[in-house]
């Protein structure tokens, strides 16, 4: 065989992965500095929306004055929990507000595991985790929150209801997040196909396994026991569920093209 002439030029291919390996410290040095970088994000959000603690709590009160007997109001019983609430708040909407800069983080974290080729999904990652995020919230307070504070109201309309402030924040706030993150579903199953982890034929064939998984899950984490809350909370479970067998079609075909499968 002859070797090229002088002088000639042979492009060799460009390897696909271009990620250096990555030592297990390294892997938690790494960690570090990107979770050190989402508490300064919500730091500044917390910090940025301190100042509008009001108005925004009067938003997350919404859900439960507009559903409460005419002239009820939200109570306090010690003298801190005003200023307790305002923290909380703005934390709450601080974790919202950077929410965008949090999950650039997550991907910059997940990157290096990631071909050169895959690294391009940084748009589409972060623009679908941050809507699905948001659809999760607006769900959240515009249907399932009324309907759940409805619910408690109508059941002891025997009394004067008297919540305070700190109750009923403290599960406004988890009900807006717990749904923001299991809107989330369809991207942490696309980072699992994307690795291999995970395919949408097993999605399919385990569909009415997950189908009672997702409703049970929702009896568990649901804050009523009404049919139709329980189905507030399983349906977008489950259409969501069905959105990540799509997705999860998806890298698995483009997994087998490059002859990963």
């Amino acid at each position: 065989m002859s070797s090229p002439p002088a002088g000639s030029h042979v492009a060799s291919p460009e390897p696909e992965e271009d990620s250096g390996k990555m030592t297990f410290l390294e892997h938690l040095d790494e960690l570090r500095k990107r979770l050190v970088h989402i508490v300064g994000y919500i730091g500044i959000g917390f910090v940025a929306c301190f100042y509008f603690h009001k108005p925004l709590y009067d938003f997350l009160a919404i859900p439960f004055t507009k559903v409460a007997p005419p002239g009820t109001r939200l109570v306090y019983t010690s003298l801190t929990a005003p200023f307790t609430l305002a923290m909380k708040v703005a934390l709450i909407a601080g974790i919202f507000l950077t929410i965008p800069f949090t999950l650039y983080e997550v991907w910059k974290f997940i990157a290096p595991g990631l071909y050169r080729k895959e690294k391009k999904y940084v748009v589409p990652f972060l623009v679908s985790s941050i809507i699905l995020f948001v659809a999760g919230g607006i769900f959240c307070y515009w249907i399932v929150l009324p309907q759940a504070y409805r619910f408690f109201i109508d059941f002891g309309s025997g009394f004067n209801p008297m919540v305070t402030i700190d109750e009923y924040f403290d599960l406004t706030s988890i009900l807006l997040l717990g749904f923001g993150l299991i809107f989330e579903m369809p991207v942490i199953v696309a980072f699992l196909a994307m690795f291999g982890l995970v395919t949408a034929s097993f999605l399919w064939n385990n569909f009415k396994y997950s189908i009672v998984i997702l409703v049970t899950l929702a009896a568990v984490i649901s804050p009523t026991g009404d049919a139709f809350n329980l189905m507030l909370w399983s349906a977008p479970m489950i259409v969501l569920y069905i959105l990540s067998i799509g997705v999860a079609a998806i890298f698995g075909r483009r997994r087998k093209a490059k002859g990963l499968v």
